[in-house]
C-alpha cells in the first residue's frame, strides 16, 4: 500500500501509535528518525536476511529486485512460507493497494505498484489492487463522488506501471463492497471495540465508519473474497508488498485469519521515501515542493530538485572537497538508491560524492538525469490508459493463474 503493535508475538494487538525512540509509526504518521531494526523489533516482522535473498533467486530463478538487494524492502512476514509453496508450483496471489486522495501521483505512490510489478513478473500470479475511496471520504475533507473518481484517475497511473491484464484485477471498494461483505462481516464480528481502538488508537471523536473501516482493508486478504477469481476457494495464500506504516492492519489480519478458517496473509515491508526536504518532512499530495509528481514537466523536476532536495553536502566547496558528503542525509543520493538500478554506477556515484570530488549541484544533475526520463516514460504509458482499459481492469472476471474451486 501507498503510505499508510507492539507485542511479544506476531500477531500481538497493541496501541497503533507506535513510537520507537522518536519515532512515531502509524498508518497516518510517520515521523522521526527511522531506526528500521527497531521496528522490526517493536513489530515483531522479520528482517530480510542475505539468505533469504538467495533463496528467492533460487527459487524463483530471478535476480532479487534492487529494492530488496538494498535493502529498501527490508522487512517480512511468511516470504519463506510463499517461497516454500512456489518451490512446489502452488499458487498464490498479490494484494495491494491505493488510498486516492489527490488528482496525480507522485513518486512514493509508485514504488509499490513498480515492485509489485515485478513481483507478478516473477510469480506469473494472480493481484489484486483495492482503490480505498470509501477510507478517503471517511479521512479527508472530500465528497463521496469525488473519492470514487480520484480512485479511477489513479487507477490509469496505476495501469501505467505495466501490469499484465489478464492476471490484474482493480477494483473499488464502493462498487466491489458486495463481492467481501460476507468477509468483511466476519472479520468484524472477530476483532472487539477495544481492540480495533487499541490497535489504531482510535478515539470517542472518530466517526464510526473509521472503526469499520480496517476489515474493508483486511478482507481482500482472503481469496474468498474474490469469488469471480477464485471460486470457493479459501486455500490460496496472499502475499502483501506495503511500507511498514500499513503492516498493523495486517497484524490486525493475520491475528484473525485462523479463527475464520482462513490463512494467514504474508507481507513485505518497503522503508519509508523520503520527501524532497529531508527524511524527517513528510511528503505531501497538497505540498508540490516535497514530490516529484508524475505530471511534472521536465523543467519542474529540475527547478524542484535544485531548489528543494536536502543536500548532505558541506557549506563550502573547499570544504566539501576536504570532508565530503553525507550520504545518509542527501536526498538526491537517497533518491538515486530507488532510482537508478545501475549498481556499479550508483556505487561511483556514491563514492565521488561522499569523498568531496562530486559537489551538491553535480550529484542534483545525476538524480534530474535519472528522473526525467521515468516520468516521461509514465506519461507516455499513462496517456495510452483509455476509460475503457481501466474498465477492462476494474470487471470482476477469472484471472490466470488462479486456480479457482469449482
Amino acid at each position: 500500500f501507498t503510505r499508510r503493535m507492539a507485542g511479544a508475538g506476531d500477531d500481538a494487538s497493541a496501541a497503533m501509535d507506535d513510537t520507537v525512540g522518536e519515532m512515531v509509526v502509524n498508518p497516518w504518521e510517520a515521523t522521526g528518525n527511522m531506526n528500521y531494526d527497531k521496528l522490526i523489533e517493536q513489530f515483531g516482522s522479520q528482517a530480510i536476511s542475505p539468505a533469504l535473498v538467495d533463496r528467492f533467486e533460487r527459487v524463483t530463478g530471478k535476480r532479487a529486485h534492487t529494492w530488496i538487494r538494498r535493502g529498501i524492502f527490508f522487512s517480512h512476514r511468511d516470504l519463506d512460507k510463499i517461497l516454500d509453496l512456489h518451490e512446489k508450483k502452488q499458487p498464490m496471489y498479490l494484494y495491494t493497494g491505493r488510498g486516492p486522495s489527490s488528482e496525480a501521483l507522485h513518486l512514493g505512490h509508485l514504488i509499490p505498484f513498480h515492485f509489485t510489478k515485478y513481483l507478478q513478473d516473477v510469480f506469473q500470479c494472480p493481484l489484486v489492487i483495492q482503490m480505498t475511496d470509501d477510507e478517503k471520504f471517511l479521512w479527508k475533507d472530500l465528497q463521496l463522488e469525488e473519492c470514487h473518481r480520484l480512485g479511477l484517475e489513479n487507477a490509469k497511473d496505476i495501469i501505467a506501471c505495466g501490469f499484465d491484464i489478464t492476471r490484474t484485477f482493480i477494483f473499488s471498494d464502493l462498487d466491489y463492497i458486495g463481492s467481501m461483505y460476507p468477509n468483511i462481516l466476519r472479520i468484524q464480528k472477530a476483532v472487539t471495540y477495544n481492540q480495533v481502538r487499541g490497535i489504531f488508537g482510535f478515539d470517542d471523536s472518530c466517526n464510526i465508519g473509521k472503526h469499520a473501516f480496517p476489515a474493508v482493508q483486511a478482507a481482500p486478504s482472503f481469496p474468498s473474497s474474490f469469488p469471480e477469481i477464485f471460486g470457493n476457494r479459501s486455500d490460496i495464500p496472499c502475499l502483501i508488498p506495503c511500507a511498514i506504516d500499513q503492516d498493523p492492519y495486517f497484524r490486525m489480519t493475520r491475528d484473525v485469519a485462523p479463527r475464520l478458517g482462513f490463512l494467514k496473509p504474508a507481507l513485505i515491508h518497503s522503508k519509508f521515501f523520503p520527501a524532497l526536504q529531508g527524511a524527517e518532512s513528510k511528503m505531501s499530495a497538497s505540498d508540490q515542493a516535497t514530490a516529484i509528481f508524475c505530471t511534472d514537466t521536465p523543467k519542474q523536476i529540475k527547478e524542484k530538485v535544485n531548489k528543494y532536495a536536502f543536500s548532505g553536502g558541506q557549506v563550502t566547496v573547499e570544504e566539501h572537497r576536504k570532508v565530503g558528503a553525507n550520504l545518509e542525509t542527501d536526498i538526491s543520493y537517497q533518491w538515486l538508491t530507488f532510482f537508478l538500478h545501475d549498481d556499479d554506477e550508483l556505487k561511483r556515484i556514491g563514492e565521488e560524492y561522499q569523498s568531496g570530488r562530486m559537489l551538491s549541484g553535480e550529484i542534483k544533475g545525476e538524480l534530474i538525469k535519472c528522473l526525467q526520463p521515468l516520468v516521461a516514460t509514465h506519461q507516455a504509458a499513462r496517456a495510452n490508459v483509455t476509460d475503457d482499459i481501466v474498465k477492462a481492469f476494474m470487471t470482476p472476471r477469472r484471472l490466470i493463474g488462479a486456480s479457482p474451486g469449482k
